[in-house]
């Protein structure tokens, strides 16, 4: 079982930003209605920025839960392994959402934090996914690897 205190932190990191990020989906209307009162954008674009954002917030988490299962195979000692795989592609394809999801928000008001957004997903999503193709390349040397005598 790996020890690194490296590894320990990031793996109680992201515990700590899935359970606050569900809270964080379940209060967006209410945060969202509290903004409102305070910036007009927000009370413009009530129903559309909920909308928006409980759906970011959610593919987020998705993207936090492989996290989390590709880091207890890390922990494990056991990081190549076909689950991880799927693991990246569905973390890529998520990206990809949420880069979709920034750039409807565009629609409503064009912020440079919203357009930086959809840049970062965008190259977040190309990311998992090449290194989705490198895990699988990995896994296939590893099972042939354990398979020589």
């Amino acid at each position: 079982m790996n020890r690194n205190p490296l590894v320990l932190f990031t793996k109680y990191l992201l515990d700590f930003m899935f359970i606050s990020g569900m809270l964080l989906c379940a209060g967006v209307p209410w945060l969202f209605r509290f903004a409102g009162e305070h910036y007009r954008i927000f009370k413009v674009f009530y129903l559309p920025f909920c909308i928006i954002f409980i759906l970011a917030g959610i593919v987020a988490l998705i993207i936090l839960w492989d996290l989390r299962k590709m880091f207890r195979s890390v922990i494990l000692e056991n990081p190549f392994v076909r689950d991880n795989v799927r693991s990246l592609k569905r973390m890529g394809i998520c990206a990809f959402v949420i880069a979709g999801l920034m750039a409807i928000r565009l629609v409503f008001v064009i912020t440079p934090a919203a357009c930086v957004l959809v840049l970062v997903f965008l190259i977040a999503g190309l990311f998992s996914l090449v290194l989705s193709q490198v895990f699988e390349q990995a896994v296939t040397y590893k099972q042939e690897n354990d398979l020589t005598i």
